[in-house]
């Protein structure tokens, strides 16, 4: 077996299609889910609303570990496959939901879904990948999956003014379903054989291959510096894109924009973070990952803070750039990050325990932004969020070590 991106194209260009649909079947709901919530169910409390993206992170966080672990037993390909199984009824329940509920529980679903299948894509081409080059498999596969967020939270919102909320959900998330189980089953390939030359190769990592899965939540979560920067800042990371994802649409719905305005908004920012990624992804290979990370979050800072400071689509749409831009220099450094440190034979569940942190970033997220919301207001609990996203980038610069480095013990 040969690591690297040359030698297995095919195969991780299958995989950066693949994130793809995952990306896009979570996209169809960045705008009109919380509409729905507002315009067809009559909820009022900000809270009640991004209920829904709790229910979405929590489990997504779950599925994450689990995928993981599983996948270093079963093989990827079996969870990948089974992660496309939980989505098939995500969008059937949305379309004849008779109350709120049930597009929570329907959440839970799609949060198995893209919890078994994102972290799978992406645990299955830092396998193919190999040492050399992970921040650049990791900006491809970031940048598939993040623009078709972008284009399916574009696309849903004026799909919706000829189907309606619900039939827009309803077609576009069942086509992308349907096609992602079919590439996924009868296209993609195990990569455990890739893992196990990798193991092979020496300094693979400065961690031993014998840990336990304790040893490796603990390592992950706390006890080596830089997973420990690592876990928080993605957790940081997806809480505010949380709040981006359930209040920025009320918010500027409350401005008086239109929905084909508000999509276009809610498209920019991860268009920009899918893009983005192309550069920052094989740039962090070059420069190295701490810092990438620590000015990262202080540029989602910064275009959070402007988000509230502006009262025009020119200053919202600015805001949203630097939210992406700030989002693209983390997001692919991260695992990247984690990738570096982790030991190939428990890379899988490393993976998996951060992105534990990093999705359970959603639930924490939705849960802080609709509350401050209820309590001071839409424009209170953003700037909180904002302060929060900051901070988060000053412990990665006082805390984490370069994982790169050649010289490091840790």
């Amino acid at each position: 077996m040969r690591l690297g991106l040359r030698a297995n194209w095919e195969q991780f260009s299958l995989l950066v299609a693949v994130n793809a649909f995952v990306g896009a079947e979570v996209g169809i709901e960045r705008v009109l889910l919380p509409l729905l919530a507002e315009r067809e169910f009559g909820i009022a409390s900000r809270a009640a609303i991004l209920s829904f993206i709790v229910s979405f992170g929590a489990t997504k966080a779950i599925a994450n570990l689990f995928a993981g672990r599983i996948g270093e037993r079963w093989g990827r390909k079996k969870v990948l496959v089974t992660g496309w199984l939980f989505a098939l009824p995500v969008p059937i329940a949305i379309l004849f939901a008779p109350e709120w509920r049930w597009i929570v529980l329907a959440n839970v679903l799609l949060g198995i879904n893209q919890g078994l299948c994102w972290s799978t894509t992406v645990i299955m081409k830092i396998d193919l990948a190999g040492p050399r080059r992970r921040g650049l498999a990791m900006g491809l596969n970031e940048a598939s999956g993040y623009l078709a967020v972008a284009a399916a939270a574009f696309g849903s919102g004026y799909v919706a003014s000829s189907l309606g909320l619900r039939g827009s959900l309803f077609w576009i998330g069942e086509s992308i379903a349907v096609a992602g189980l079919f590439v996924s089953a009868v296209f993609i390939r195990e990569t455990l054989s890739h893992v196990h030359a990798e193991a092979r190769e020496p300094l693979s990592s400065q961690h031993t291959a014998d840990r336990s899965f304790a040893q490796i939540l603990l390592l992950t979560s706390w006890k080596d510096r830089a997973l420990f920067s690592v876990s928080q800042a993605g957790l940081v990371n997806n809480l505010n894109d949380g709040m981006a994802w359930g209040l920025l649409p009320l918010y500027f719905a409350a401005q008086g924009l239109s929905v084909e305005r508000i999509s276009l908004l809610a498209a920019l920012y991860p268009a920009v973070w899918g893009t983005a990624q192309l550069v920052t992804g094989p740039l962090s290979d070059r420069t190295g990952r701490k810092w990438m990370i620590a000015f990262g979050m202080f540029v989602q800072a910064a275009g959070i803070m402007l988000m509230i400071k502006s009262t025009a689509f020119a200053g919202w749409s600015t805001a949203s750039v630097l939210l992406g831009l700030g989002t693209a220099m983390v997001y692919p450094t991260l695992i990247a990050a984690v990738a570096d440190v982790a030991h190939p034979a428990w890379r899988a569940s490393a993976v998996g325990v951060y992105r534990l942190w990093r999705d359970g970033g959603y639930a924490i997220g939705a849960l802080l932004a609709g509350g401050l919301a209820d309590l001071f207001g839409i424009r209170w609990a953003i700037g909180v969020i904002g302060g929060l996203t900051f901070l988060s980038g000053l412990i990665v610069a006082v805390v984490m070590y370069e994982p790169m480095s050649p010289h490091n013990t840790e």
